[in-house]
């Protein structure tokens, strides 16, 4: 089932007026009837609406039916690199077993059915990670890898702005894998500083182009998606992040801020706890007003903004500890553990057995089976580990440990995460990054044994090639 709203139509509209007009932005009504003007933007960064734009180029103007097939053929790779990697850690069996797991996982696989950059992200993840290890048994040195390992990273970023934490994970690790030790010779690093250089290359129009058009030094993406002279939703953020943590929140409070009526019904308990029920009951009243004054416009004005920072400086000094530990805490869990059913018909709040049975269970099990791939992630991590961090090669007495490549891929993990919990909106698909370093971590469980890592392994390095 495909789904084409919201970010997908922000994508499409930028690449459509930079077809037909020149423009990278988006089509506005003009001073007279019928006019339509073009108004810049930079709230988007141009990885995505590149690609849209190649496709409509290629197969029609807002052919989105075409651009998912493309993507379609992003998720099978993104699935193949993540078997022949593992195939190349653990060896033949742990590559089998890893392509089943990528191919048949429904999470990643929702996302090929939506114009969005997650799909073409989780390729550039697995092409970088895969390349890592080929980097690595190339000699480390100046190779073609290290420059697929630059290009996948630069797009990376050109894709979503938080991917430079990909490139903050992976080129230490490099450099470090780089540096003299006992047991190597002597690398030059010279080669991956020009790589991270050019990672960084591609930004340099992109931010040009943005000093030019808005004159502001603007490399990413804003976090607030805003142009410049646009309002920040800061304190209207800042009030959301005081009580938010799971996804229908954000679809149906955070996300209509600006644009549409926020309801004081969508607004859980916690949103007006105070301590005391007088003072809790005080509390309910001013939002209530607050909202009421918003909702007579649907439009986000200094003043609206302001007033909501006012009331979430009170809840902030109420409860410190909640809003800087505990809630954001439970966004990230929020984030990680839930069904990923967002794409689906299936309500928001859909542990409410009584409203919807059928569909409580079926998110159920998807809760079960997102949990069941984090288990056997993280169960194959400590089990590679205790291999220390060899490959399936090494039973042949090479030098095969993948040390630096395990610690670069744990490394992006736990930056994401750290990321994440800087973030008031909860959207599941923010943790669909881990999802290519989970299938390999997974494969580490099922690679042969040690007494059959010999036979395996050349096998594995035959088919890789």
């Amino acid at each position: 089932m495909q789904r084409i709203a919201g970010d997908s139509f922000i994508y499409g509209g930028i690449a459509r007026n930079w077809l037909q007009h020149g423009v990278y932005g988006f089509s506005e009504s003009g001073p007279r009837p019928g006019l339509i003007e073009i108004r810049p933007t930079l709230i988007r960064l141009p990885g995505y609406p590149i690609f849209l734009a190649a496709c409509f180029r290629l197969f029609g103007m807002d052919n989105y039916r075409a651009a998912m097939y493309v993507q379609v053929a992003a998720d099978l790779l993104t699935c193949w690199l993540a078997s022949a990697l593992s195939g190349r850690l653990f060896g033949r069996r742990a590559a089998l077993a890893v392509l089943w797991l990528s191919a048949l996982c429904p999470f990643t696989a929702g996302y090929v059915a939506a114009p969005l950059t997650e799909t073409l992200v989780l390729t550039t993840i697995a092409l970088t990670f895969y390349s890592f290890a080929r980097w690595q048994d190339a000699g480390r040195g100046n190779n073609r890898w290290l420059w697929a390992i630059a290009a996948a990273l630069a797009f990376s970023i050109l894709l979503r702005p938080e991917q430079g934490l990909l490139a903050a994970a992976v080129l230490p690790m490099m450099l470090w894998a780089s540096l003299p030790a006992s047991s190597r010779p002597v690398i030059s690093t010279r080669p991956i500083l020009l790589a991270g250089l050019c990672v960084l290359l591609p930004l340099l129009p992109w931010t040009i182009r943005n000093w030019r058009t808005f004159h502001v030094f603007q490399p990413l993406a804003p976090r607030y998606a805003n142009d410049p002279g646009e309002l920040a939703p800061v304190g209207f953020g800042h009030w959301y992040r005081s009580w938010a943590i799971d996804f229908a929140s954000t679809e149906e409070v955070y996300w209509n801020y600006n644009g549409d009526r926020i309801e004081l019904v969508d607004l859980p308990a916690r949103a007006f706890d105070a301590g005391s029920a007088p003072a809790s009951a005080d509390l309910r009243s001013r939002t209530a007003s607050l909202l009421a004054d918003y909702n007579a416009t649907t439009t986000a004005t200094p003043a609206i903004d302001a007033r909501f920072g006012a009331l979430a400086a009170e809840r902030i000094r109420e409860h410190p500890i909640l809003y800087h530990v505990a809630l954001p805490l439970a966004r990230l869990f929020d984030m990680i553990l839930r069904p990923r059913v967002e794409m689906m018909n299936i309500p928001l709040e859909w542990w409410r057995w009584r409203q919807h049975r059928a569909q409580t269970a079926f998110a159920a099990s998807y809760a079960l089976l997102n949990f069941a791939y984090l288990a056997l992630a993280i169960a194959g991590f400590f089990s590679w580990k205790r291999r220390g961090w060899n490959s399936a090669s090494a039973a042949e007495g090479g030098h095969a440990v993948y040390r630096e490549l395990a610690f670069a891929m744990a490394a992006s993990i736990l930056l994401r995460c750290a990321l994440l919990l800087t973030l008031e909106n909860s959207e599941p698909r923010y943790t669909l990054e881990f999802f290519p370093v989970l299938f390999v971590w997974a494969g580490a469980l099922f690679g042969a044994p040690p007494s059959t890592l010999a036979t395996s392994a050349g096998t594995a390095a035959e088919q890789s090639e």
